[in-house]
């Protein structure tokens, strides 16, 4: 591949970066912003909807979320199948984007009285939107950049999914109150024609993204990796290290749509107001990619450098058995919406980008069928079994911190299914030797 000039010191310092690697991180910063700016742009006007379509509605609407999960993953297993991926990602962000078009047209044109079932439609769809997109930018740059690559410089690259984050609520903070819904709507959909053309310009300095992906463990063959568009079940299911992960997904999700719910309860009490709750859900958003933004930049590389993949991924359910712990005793509106940043930014500074590191360990036809399968349906079933089982203790005359005495030992089973995925990870690298994942010794 051709050489560049190395990355100047202070940079090489914050994120690891070695000479070739400046060009791939670029077009990734670009990908990853667009997408999480689109998001929340979208993500306060769906959490809004919710709301206004009321909280005891909201199990019902994570199971439909479940539903075209399920719907959904049969037609993407198809496209990975038969397509290399600068096809068929683009393909499927701009299917999504003509989806929020005919939102912002409905919103537009459709009577006052309809704007609660549009809400609904559109909280599914978002939550449906949001996995499969960054799934796919997950799934597209583990297949780039190799295990050792990964551990430096994943940090980074999801430093601009933040800062794609901030820009995206501070927009929706700022503007909710001036412009109409379907306006914010149309930025977020040329915010994804960027991550197209993103996507694209990393595109070209790979060419395993123009190719079909391969299946076996020769690397960049362009082989079609072929087979059921059913392989993502049936391989995860197959496999006790990516049952692992999915263990590891779905004690995240069933935690985090507690602390949603919970959350959402808040706002419907003391922001009456459509725009002031749209409003307060974007700050909340704001004060998280802040405060994620700074340890992603000066911890996250470090850490994993430090303390190695396991400990690392032990750090958000730790954090989490204290967050309960605490609400369980003195719940709060204070307490809530804090351990609500602090875990969000946890998970996203810390938690997320390392777990895309286990990935970069896996054959790469499972990096994007059982991947797909285990960010989009795994974790909707752990929403499943969230919002479900919160509603069941509602049911039955229990609060908040009965909530989270719930969640205290879903959390500590959370921190020993990472501490296995540690070890696991590391024991798989190196018995994989130098037949690392793809990267730039390669040529990318």
């Amino acid at each position: 591949m051709p050489t560049e000039a190395a990355p100047s010191n202070a940079f090489a310092r914050l994120v690891g970066a070695r000479p070739g690697e400046g060009p791939a991180l670029a077009w990734s910063w670009a990908y990853i912003f667009s997408i999480l700016a689109a998001y929340y742009v979208l993500r306060p006007i769906r959490d809004q909807m919710g709301v206004a379509g009321g909280i005891e509605n909201l199990p019902w609407l994570f199971t439909a979320t479940l539903v075209g999960m399920l719907a959904l993953n049969l037609p993407f297993a198809w496209l990975v199948k038969r397509m290399p991926r600068a096809r068929f990602v683009p393909l499927t962000y701009r299917f999504f984007a003509s989806n929020i078009l005919l939102f912002a047209l409905a919103l537009y044109l459709a009577p006052p009285d309809w704007e609660v079932w549009i809400g609904r439609v559109f909280f599914v769809w978002l939550s449906i939107f949001n996995l499969f997109v960054v799934s796919i930018f997950w799934a597209t740059i583990v297949d780039v950049f190799s295990t050792s690559q990964g551990k430096r410089l994943f940090g980074f690259i999801a430093a601009g999914a933040t800062l794609g984050a901030i820009a995206g609520s501070a927009t929706t903070a700022l503007l909710a109150k001036a412009v109409p819904t379907w306006g914010l709507m149309l930025g977020a959909v040329v915010l994804l024609e960027c991550a197209v053309f993103s996507m694209r310009g990393l595109a070209r300095l790979s060419e395993r993204l123009r190719q079909a992906p391969s299946g076996g463990p020769e690397q960049g063959t362009g082989q079609v990796i072929g087979g059921s568009v059913f392989a993502g079940v049936t391989r995860t299911l197959a496999s006790p290290y990516l049952l692992n992960i999915s263990l590891f997904l779905l004690l995240f999700s069933v935690t985090s749509t507690y602390l949603y719910f919970q959350q959402a309860a808040i706002a419907k009490a003391s922001f009456p107001d459509r725009a002031a709750q749209t409003a307060f859900f974007a700050g909340v958003d704001l004060a998280v990619n802040v405060l994620t933004l700074g340890v992603q930049f000066f911890l996250t590389g470090r850490i994993v450098r430090r303390i190695g993949v396991g400990l690392t991924l032990a750090i958000l359910p730790a954090l989490s058995i204290l967050g309960f712990g605490l609400l369980a005793l003195a719940p709060s509106i204070a307490a809530i919406v804090g351990f609500q940043v602090l875990r969000r930014a946890g998970n996203f500074a810390i938690s997320r980008p390392i777990r895309e590191v286990l990935f970069t360990v896996v054959p790469r036809e499972d990096r994007y069928k059982a991947k797909s399968f285990i960010d989009t349906v795994v974790y909707r079933l752990g929403d499943q079994a969230g919002a479900w089982s919160y509603a069941g203790l509602g049911a039955l005359g229990f609060g908040a911190a009965a909530v989270s005495v719930v969640a205290v030992p879903l959390s500590a089973a959370w921190l020993v299914n990472s501490l296995w995925l540690g070890r696991a990870q590391e024991r798989r690298h190196r018995d994989a030797g130098t037949a690392d994942a793809p990267g730039y010794a390669e040529g990318i």
